[in-house]
Order: C-alpha cells, then sequence, then structure tokens
C-alpha cells in the first residue's frame, strides 16, 4: 500500500499514572505506593524512539511525590508529553469514611465532595508543572452532567473518561459514540444533534468488535451476556471461535493480534482516531497484578500494534489535546 493510498489517523497514548496496590484489597488511602513511576523514565524512552508523546494523567497520590514529580517535570519539560488529571476519589483529599467499590467511581459521590477533590488535585498539579491542565479522566471511568460541568467550570477542555460498551452494576457507558464527539451536556454519553457548546471535547478510548457494525456487534453482545444466558457462556465461545470479540485498545489487555484486528476495523470505518490506553503500574511486574500479560509482554504488545498501524496509515503522534486541535480545526468536528 503506498502512502497515497494509506488513510491518515492521529495515534495517542493515555497513561493513568497512579499508585500501585493489591486490587483485591480495600481501596489505599494514606501511604499510598507510587514506585512504578520510576519506571516511567525508561517507558518514555521507548516512546521517544518511535515518535509517541504520552498523554499521562496523573493522580493524587503521584503529584504528592516529590521524586515522581521530578520524573514527570523532566519528561515535560523536554516536550515529550502532555500532563492530565486523573482523579482516584479514594486517595485524594479530602478523605472520607467511605470507601468501597461503589465510592470508589466518582460518578457515584456527592457532587460538592467531587469539586473539592477537583480542585485540590487541578490545584497540586498546576503548581507542581507551572502550567494550566486541561485534560482530564476520571478513576475507574465514566462521566455525568454534573461532573462534566464541573469540568468546564475549572478549566478542563478534554475528557476522557468514556469507556464505550462497558458496563457494571456501578456506572455505564451505554450508548456512548466511539469516535470524538463534543458531548451534550444534559447527557454527556451522547453527542449533540447540533452544536450548542463548544467548551469541552470527549476523546474515548479506542474500543470496538472485530467487525465493523459496532452497534449490532454490541447488541448481540450484550444479549448474549444477560443473566437468562449466562449458564450457556456464549460471550466465551464467541470469543474462542472469533465470531465476536469485544476488543479494547489496551496492551495490558488484549494481544498485539487482537490489538490489530481492532485498528484494521476502526481504518474500514475511517475512524479519526486511535487511542491507546495503560496504566502505569502495568510498566512494573507486581505479584499481584490482574492483568493477564507481563510488563515485558504488555511493552511488546503495544510496540507491534504501533508498528502495525504505521504499515497501514499515515500515522500523527499527538497528545490528547493535541488531537483535540486537530480533530475540531482540521476534519470538520464542529
Amino acid at each position: 500500500m503506498t502512502m497515497q493510498n494509506k488513510p491518515s489517523v492521529l495515534f495517542v497514548l493515555s497513561v493513568d499514572t497512579e499508585e500501585e496496590w493489591d486490587w483485591k484489597t480495600e481501596f489505599p488511602q494514606y501511604n499510598v505506593q507510587v514506585e512504578n513511576i520510576q519506571a516511567i523514565q525508561g517507558f518514555q524512552q521507548d516512546c521517544n524512539s518511535v515518535g509517541i508523546r504520552p498523554t499521562y494523567f496523573v493522580d493524587y497520590p503521584v503529584i504528592n511525590n516529590s521524586q515522581s514529580v521530578q520524573i514527570l517535570k523532566s519528561i515535560d519539560q523536554a516536550g515529550q508529553c502532555e500532563i492530565g488529571a486523573h482523579l482516584h476519589p479514594w486517595c485524594n483529599p479530602p478523605m472520607t469514611a467511605e470507601n468501597d467499590e461503589f465510592s470508589s467511581h466518582v460518578v457515584n459521590l456527592p457532587i460538592d465532595l467531587v469539586e473539592q477533590k477537583l480542585v485540590n488535585l487541578l490545584g497540586k498539579l498546576r503548581a507542581s508543572f507551572g502550567k494550566d491542565i486541561s485534560s482530564f479522566r476520571t478513576g475507574r471511568w465514566g462521566i455525568n452532567s454534573a461532573v462534566m460541568a464541573l469540568l468546564i467550570k475549572h478549566g478542563i477542555t478534554v475528557d476522557s473518561s468514556v469507556y464505550p460498551y462497558y458496563r457494571n452494576s456501578y456506572f455505564n457507558c451505554d450508548g456512548a459514540p466511539v469516535e470524538p464527539y463534543w458531548p451534550d451536556l444534559s447527557n454527556p454519553l451522547k453527542a449533540q444533534s447540533q452544536i450548542t457548546q463548544s467548551s469541552i471535547f470527549e476523546i474515548p478510548v479506542s474500543a470496538g468488535f472485530n467487525h465493523a457494525p459496532f452497534t449490532l456487534c454490541d447488541k448481540i453482545h450484550k444479549l448474549s451476556s444477560t443473566p437468562f444466558l449466562s449458564f450457556l457462556r456464549i460471550p466465551g465461545i464467541m470469543w474462542q471461535l472469533k465470531l465476536l470479540r469485544k476488543i479494547y485498545l489496551s496492551p495490558e489487555l488484549a494481544s498485539a493480534t487482537d490489538m490489530q484486528t481492532l485498528i484494521k476495523v476502526l481504518l474500514k470505518r475511517k475512524a479519526p482516531i486511535v487511542h491507546m490506553n495503560l496504566h502505569s503500574s502495568s510498566l512494573i511486574d507486581l505479584p499481584y497484578s490482574n492483568h493477564p500479560f507481563t510488563r515485558e509482554q504488555i511493552l511488546k504488545n503495544m510496540k507491534q500494534t504501533v508498528s502495525y498501524l504505521q504499515e497501514h496509515a499515515n500515522v500523527t503522534f499527538c497528545t490528547i489535546s493535541e488531537a483535540k486541535e486537530i480533530l475540531t480545526q482540521n476534519q470538520g468536528i464542529q
């Protein structure tokens, strides 16, 4: 395929830059460990060799550690990344007595408490890096109208809290667009039918299926996953037979082969952006990791997938705020 025949696409790598702990235990509130941040120096060198400029969504324990700040600050000052905000409510002051699964999701908290936590996080980030912070992601995903309004109020211009096709007992992203969009502020999981706000832009992580009609695939997947049919284990059977696979573009969760399959479908759908995501804690091997791959495998999955994308598309590497500017100015998402 010649350069002229290749589609053009943006590539964003976002890293949830956060503490490490055993997810099978309670959420850590104090004396939180951030040793994984030391590994970002080597990881950044790998990114530099490819041309990737990551967006590091940084949470409070990381920014509260001077060594971690220095590592990220040196990368930021070299122009090799973007620093965004990442809100883990359990370890972001003010602390509360509630520390369970329900309250770990930002969308489930009282909005005045969310604002206090957000103000503390953004204030510390801005003071540490000497610049405004314009991008954001909730911890554990999910967004609603009240939280979106807070982001606008406090100067965030691009959000990445939507996790397409995901649902659980505590929140869901059902019906959210897969491609970047101007969210409807009354329901940020929907794109506006006509543009009534341009204060904040949504860039979800890349997710989908191994077939192009994502909406139909999602309906089949959702139906086969209902409690009534769960005993049949239909999603697992369809996955093994490669009839239907839901794939997230994360080297922690998906093999290079599956991510390449997703990219092939995204390019077929003329997606303007490919958005990969991982967690900083995956940059060290932890005995309690809940991911199926080792650190070495994760990095290999990432590099092989990016190489595949470069073979099949003209790729522009950018941070998430840069992607927002390019998409809204040059590609007609008005």
